[in-house]
C-alpha cells in the first residue's frame, strides 16, 4: 500500500484528495503546513508528497528542499499560480510534477500513480555507467559527473538525460519524452519538456550543445 502525505492548509482540498486517494487504496496522512511536513518526514517515510505552495509558517518550496536534504521522496506541487515562471521555478526546485488549482481529482490520481511507479530509474543489470565526452552518469549511484565533478540533478533532469543518452543519435519527440519520463499522456502544457531541457542544459555547462533541438521534431543527444 502506497503512503501519501498531503500538505495543505485548505481542509476542503485535503478532504477531496484524501477521498479519492482512499478509493485507490492509498494510506493517507495529512498536515497543514510545511514545517509539520518537514518534522514528520524525519520520522516517517512516504511514497509521495502532495504539497501546496502557499502555506503559513513554511511554504511548499522551502519544505520540499528541506525534506529532500534527507529523504528521496517524490513531490507533486499544488498551486493556484500557473504562470510559466511559477512552473519553471517549481521544476527548478526539484519537484516531480506541478498541478495548478483548480484541478481534476481523477487527473491528480493518475499523476500520483505514475510518479510512484516510475520514481526510481533503475539501471539494467551489469550496466554501471553511460558516458559521452566529459559527461558521465554513474547508474548505480544515480549521479552525473561533468569532467569528473559531481553535478546535482533533479529526478526529472536525471531521467531525461538518461533517456536521451540511451538513445544517442535518435530524435525523440516531446511526446516520447513525456511518455518515458512522466509515464502517461501528459495532461498539461507540453512546454514542460522544454523547461526541463533548458534547466538540464544549464547544468551540462560547456556540453549543453550535446542536446540538439530538432525544429518541429523534438530533441537529440549527440556528442
Amino acid at each position: 500500500m502506497a503512503r501519501l502525505l498531503i500538505v495543505d492548509d485548505e481542509p476542503d482540498i485535503v478532504e477531496l484528495i484524501k477521498r479519492y486517494a482512499l478509493r485507490e487504496g492509498y494510506e493517507v496522512t495529512s498536515v497543514g503546513d510545511g514545517a509539520q511536513a518537514i518534522e514528520l518526514c524525519k520520522k516517517r517515510d512516504f511514497d509521495i508528497i502532495i504539497m501546496d505552495v502557499m502555506m503559513p509558517d513554511t511554504d511548499g518550496f522551502t519544505a520540499s528542499k528541506k525534506i529532500r536534504e534527507s529523504k528521496d521522496i517524490p513531490i507533486l506541487m499544488l498551486s493556484a499560480r500557473g504562470s510559466e515562471y511559477d512552473k519553471l521555478f517549481g521544476f527548478e526546485s526539484g519537484v516531480d510534477d506541478y498541478v495548478v488549482k483548480p484541478f481534476s481529482p481523477k487527473e491528480l490520481m493518475a499523476r500520483i500513480k505514475v510518479i510512484i511507479r516510475r520514481h526510481a530509474v533503475k539501471a539494467p543489470k551489469n550496466e554501471e555507467s553511460l558516458s559521452c565526452g566529459g559527461i558521465e552518469i554513474d547508474l548505480p549511484g544515480h549521479e552525473l559527473r561533468i569532467d569528473g565533478e559531481k553535478v546535482e540533478l533533479t529526478a526529472k533532469e536525471y531521467s531525461i538525460l538518461l533517456y536521451l543518452m540511451r538513445n544517442k543519435g535518435i530524435v525523440l519527440s516531446r511526446d516520447q519524452i513525456l511518455s518515458e519520463v512522466w509515464g502517461y499522456d501528459y495532461f498539461g502544457d507540453d512546454r514542460t519538456v522544454d523547461w526541463q531541457i533548458k534547466l538540464l542544459r544549464g547544468k551540462l555547462g560547456k556540453y549543453r550543445e550535446y542536446i540538439h533541438t530538432i525544429r518541429g521534431a523534438g530533441y537529440k543527444f549527440e556528442g
